[in-house]
């Protein structure tokens, strides 16, 4: 599993959690991100936090995850006949981090939900890897994360070379059932289209890096 990860950038594991504690976290979940669908603050609540250890932990996905990394993000997004979106093609490039550092290697600095975000520097990027969590089955029409095998191998893509980087290799649909789990580079190119039915697809989507950052930064949160 690890060559298969380390090859196309992302790999699939099925049941990581049972239909009863994907149920539960929804219900977690929800009071938090109800307003708008969707939250980047979630490492902050214990249950969270004590889901990240439980990932780091599973034999499923230990092939894919270093067991000294340290969750520094969870992202929930909701989409639904109510709450319908479509993500186009791109490569996450972004970390949390605790404050602003002025070093001439970071820049592209923003503030998202009262958190400070840097692009982080290609060779820390290379080291992230990204575990998205289904609370609810996810087929091909509910908008399915979409990836391009391998394309993660190519480093940052600047906007303008992002067509030619996709036509190079098709484009794969990942789909999971409730409690799977898509592990994958932050680098590898991915997108998403918008639900076709009337279903819901929630995803809890973390982030583990190093524990040491680069250039004086600190992670904003770090489980």
């Amino acid at each position: 599993m690890r060559a298969h990860f380390e090859q196309l950038g992302y790999a699939l594991a099925p049941a990581v959690l049972s239909p009863a504690e994907c149920a539960r976290l929804g219900e977690l979940v929800q009071p938090v991100a109800s307003a708008s669908g969707g939250t980047r603050c979630l490492l902050s609540q214990p249950w969270c936090a004590a889901l990240a250890a439980r990932l780091r932990a599973d034999p499923g996905l230990a092939a894919c995850l270093d067991p000294d990394a340290l969750a520094v993000q969870c992202t929930y997004f909701e989409k639904s006949a109510g709450r319908n979106w479509l993500v186009p093609m791109h490569q996450d490039l972004s970390i949390p981090v605790a404050a602003r550092v002025d070093a001439p290697a970071l820049r592209g600095w923003s503030v998202k939900e009262g958190a400070v975000f840097v692009q982080a520097p290609p060779a820390l990027l290379r080291e992230l890897v990204a575990v998205r969590v289904h609370l609810d089955p996810c087929s091909a029409g509910d908008g399915p994360l979409v990836v391009v095998p391998g394309s993660h191998r190519a480093g940052v893509i600047a906007p303008a070379d992002l067509p030619a980087a996709r036509a190079v290799t098709p484009a794969v649909a990942c789909i999971a059932g409730a409690g799977g789990a898509l592990v994958m580079r932050p680098l590898l190119l991915h997108a998403s289209s918008k639900a076709l039915g009337q279903s819901r697809r929630r995803v809890l989507h973390f982030v583990f890096g190093p524990r040491t950052l680069p250039h004086g930064l600190e992670w904003n949160i770090a489980v």
